[in-house]
């Protein structure tokens, strides 16, 4: 069963962005082209964050507020032509904005559930050994899982 689902998609906004010898075009909404043919692999190309400072960086968090107590399933939506691919970390924080664990997900889908402590979280988008892509949009979902008490009614 699914939850709340958010979408999550590449803004305009540049400082969270590898701009080293990129080429960014901007489409659509939900389709960026990225071109670097330098770029090593294992670099941040952009972070999502759950939590900002408003007056310092003048965007609003493009990530949901989640929580310890549930289960989520991401959607990585990038389009890579054959031989690499990118890779999705999640870093959750504690109140004190102490690191408090992180999830790495290599592939299109995965379920993930965040540390009991989390107070906020960013997502990176992480080089996988590509040079170009088509990101799309990346899907945070709630997994809700049917007590035996709700099948039971229900039959």
């Amino acid at each position: 069963m699914a939850g709340e689902k958010w979408t999550i998609y590449w803004n305009e906004y540049s400082s969270d962005t590898y701009l080293y010898g990129s080429e960014i075009a901007y489409r659509r909404k939900d389709a960026v082209g990225f071109r670097n043919l330098l770029m090593p692999p294992g670099t941040v190309i952009k972070t999502w964050y759950s939590k900002t400072n408003f007056q310092a960086k003048r965007i609003e968090p493009a990530l949901p507020m989640i929580d310890g107590e549930s289960d989520y399933r991401i959607t990585v939506n990038i389009d890579t032509p054959s031989g690499g691919g990118c890779l999705v970390r999640l870093v959750f924080y504690d109140r004190y904005e102490g690191e408090a664990g992180s999830v790495t997900i290599r592939d299109r889908q995965a379920d993930f559930r965040c540390p009991l402590k989390t107070y906020s979280y960013c997502m990176q988008l992480i080089n996988g050994g590509v040079r170009e892509f088509d990101f799309h949009s990346i899907v945070i979902q709630e997994v809700v899982h049917e007590t035996e008490e709700h099948i039971t009614e229900t039959e």
